[in-house]
């Protein structure tokens, strides 16, 4: 039996053509519709995806990384720094709204896609990545958890899903920058 090799494919996207735009709405509400929706629990507009992806390309503390497979973007997510005013937190940044398509799950994609986005970030100075998610995404959570994130805390209702009030768990991850002191000789011990 022959084994397919699939090309799979990380990038931070300045912009999107339509066709990857299309790609990247489609993926979004087939996550949505399995339950992996980043926020939204029912699918939306076209126009509205359009809007959401066009919005955070447009946001300076934000970044938006796409995952493709075979060439196609099947699943996203994005970098937030914080504002520049908050320079107590300048160390951190937060990882929000990943997923990828269900269509496009089990080639190692999810996890590819949180490592370019940890090298950027650590290639930018952050020391700390915090992201969040639903009790029911236990894919998710089992990904994150694999990833070396550690579970700080639980928000009792941290969602309303399908009329039900839903928990939510709170991670991060301490990264190494590529280049400089280590995090701990510059945030001190992390406990």
């Amino acid at each position: 039996m022959a084994t397919v090799t699939h090309r799979l494919a990380v990038e931070r996207a300045e912009s999107l053509d339509p066709h990857d735009l299309a790609a990247l709405c489609e993926a979004t509400n087939a996550a949505i519709m399995e339950g992996g929706g980043f926020g939204w629990v029912e699918a939306q507009s076209r126009a509205a995806l359009e809007r959401h992806f066009r919005g955070a390309l447009l946001v300076p503390e934000r970044e938006l990384f796409i995952a493709r497979l075979d060439g196609e973007v099947v699943g996203s997510a994005q970098l937030v720094r914080p504002p520049r005013n908050n320079e107590a937190q300048a160390f951190s940044a937060t990882l929000t709204h990943a997923f990828i398509a269900p269509y496009a799950r089990g080639h190692g994609l999810a996890r590819l896609l949180v490592r370019r986005l940890e090298e950027r970030a650590a290639a930018q100075g952050v020391r700390v990545l915090n992201l969040d998610v639903r009790a029911t995404q236990e894919t998710a959570i089992t990904l994150f958890e694999g990833l070396g994130y550690t579970r700080w805390g639980t928000h009792p209702a941290y969602a309303r899903v399908n009329g039900q009030t839903v928990s939510g768990f709170f991670y991060y991850r301490v990264l190494e920058t590529p280049r400089g002191r280590s995090t701990e000789a510059a945030l001190g011990p992390i406990e």
